[in-house]
C-alpha cells in the first residue's frame, strides 16, 4: 500500500504538467497574404451569383465539392498529375535474401550486390488546387491554395496560392459570365 501511495504521489504531479499547454498570441494567417486583387466590390448594375462562380469554376475544370449559400460559399478543387522535380531517388541497396530451388530442391542464402530502384514514377506527383469564393453583399472573397502529394501520397510542398493573376482572370470570367446571362 505504502508503494501505491509514492507512485500516485509521484504521478500526480507529472499528470497535472501534461495537460498544460501554451494558448497562441495570435491566430494562424495565410502567408504570404492573399493578393488585394482577391478581395473586390460587388459591382451593382452587374452582381455576381453563387450559380455563375460554379459555372466559372467548372469551365476551367474545378470540381465543386460544397456550396453554402447562407454563407454565400463555394468551394472547389481539381487535382492533375504531374512531375515533382524535387524526387529523391531511392537509396541503393546492398545485399538482400534470397530463396529458390532447382531440380526439387530448395535452397536460401545471401546475396552481394548493388541496384538502384526507381525511374519515372519517383517524379510523379499529383497538383491540387483548391479555391473558395465568398460572396457577399458588399464585396466578393477568393482564397486558393495548392498542394503538391508525390507518387507515394505525402504531401511535399503546400502553399497559398492567392494571387493578383489568378484573382483578375477570375474576375473576369465572372464578369464575362454576368455579362452574357
Amino acid at each position: 500500500m505504502a508503494r501505491g501511495y509514492w507512485v500516485a504521489l509521484v504521478m500526480a504531479p507529472m499528470m497535472a504538467l501534461a495537460g498544460c499547454q501554451a494558448t497562441p498570441t495570435s491566430m494562424p494567417r495565410a502567408e504570404p497574404a492573399p493578393a488585394a486583387a482577391c478581395n473586390w466590390p460587388v459591382n451593382e448594375a452587374s452582381p455576381v451569383t453563387l450559380a455563375q462562380v460554379v459555372e466559372v469554376l467548372e469551365n476551367r475544370d474545378f470540381l465543386v465539392r460544397d456550396t453554402d449559400t447562407s454563407l454565400g460559399l463555394v468551394s472547389a478543387e481539381r487535382a492533375e498529375r504531374t512531375i515533382y522535380h524535387n524526387a529523391v531517388d531511392p537509396d541503393p541497396r546492398l545485399g538482400g535474401f534470397l530463396f529458390g530451388g532447382s531440380g526439387g530442391r530448395v535452397s536460401s542464402g545471401v546475396g552481394l550486390g548493388i541496384g538502384l530502384g526507381g525511374g519515372w514514377s519517383s517524379e510523379e506527383a499529383t497538383r491540387i488546387e483548391r479555391v473558395s469564393v465568398v460572396v457577399g453583399n458588399e464585396s466578393v472573397r477568393v482564397a486558393r491554395d495548392v498542394q503538391l502529394y508525390d507518387w507515394r501520397g505525402q504531401l511535399r510542398q503546400s502553399r497559398t496560392a492567392s494571387d493578383a493573376a489568378f484573382c483578375h482572370e477570375l474576375r473576369d470570367a465572372l464578369a464575362a459570365e454576368g455579362a452574357s446571362s
